[in-house]
This record gives structure tokens, C-alpha cells and sequence, in this order.
């Protein structure tokens, strides 16, 4: 039976370790060593799905590794990861998919500011004169 402290520090790891899923050269890493073709280790991710629950997803900072965890599920993308080209490409998406993000949430936002600024302006015309 697993205590508190232990139950606490495993949570810990695991999701420190998901989180590190994000990062395409880490993956790359594991790929290259070997990791991604043991059994006990592909059983191991399959394990951390659970992950993807709203009521552990919510302690994530890095989102996006629940769907490279997704992905290693799948024997020919953690074949693909031993390439260091692969590992590039996935990289060089996330950061367009962050940046377009980024911006796309600008625009949001400023659109929903001129939209609060506008609501809060006096409505013009003769209603105000009387």
C-alpha cells in the first residue's frame, strides 16, 4: 500500500516527467536510446493516459504533451523520433502553432477591449440634449 508521501511523490514525478513529453528533442533522446521500443516502457506511457482527465490535465503547464503522449501510442511515430529531422519538424510546428497562438489571442483580446471601450461610450444623438 502506497502512502501519502509516496502516493504525493510519484504524482510529482509523473508529472514532471509527462510534461517533459512537450519537448521533441527530449523525445528524440529517449528514441535514440531505445527507450520508445521497450515493452515495459511503451506500457508505462500507456499508464500515463490518464493524465488526459480533466482533474489531472488541469495541473499541466505544457498542454501540448498530452498530445505527443497520444502520439507515442503509436509505434510508427515512436519509430519516426529516432530521425533528428523528425524531432526538428515537430519542433519547428509547436513554435508555429505557439506564435500563431500568440498572436491570435492578441487580436481576441483587443477586439474584446474595443468592444468593452465602445459599450461604456454615452450613446450620441438628441436623447442626451433633452
Amino acid at each position: 500500500m502506497e502512502t501519502e508521501e509516496q502516493a504525493r511523490n510519484r504524482f510529482q514525478a509523473e508529472l514532471e516527467f509527462i510534461q517533459c513529453l512537450a519537448n521533441p528533442n527530449y523525445l528524440n533522446f529517449l528514441a535514440q536510446r531505445g527507450f520508445l521500443r521497450e515493452r515495459t516502457f511503451i506500457n508505462y506511457l500507456k499508464y500515463l493516459l490518464y493524465w488526459k482527465e480533466p482533474e489531472y490535465a488541469k495541473f499541466l503547464k505544457y498542454p501540448h504533451c498530452l498530445h505527443m503522449l497520444e502520439l507515442l501510442q503509436y509505434e510508427h511515430f515512436r519509430k519516426e523520433l529516432v530521425n533528428a529531422q523528425c524531432a526538428k519538424f515537430i519542433d519547428e510546428q509547436q513554435l508555429l502553432h505557439w506564435q500563431h497562438y500568440s498572436r491570435k489571442r492578441t487580436r481576441l483580446q483587443q477586439a474584446l477591449a474595443e468592444q468593452q471601450q465602445q459599450a461604456q461610450q454615452p450613446p450620441h444623438g438628441n436623447a442626451a440634449a433633452k
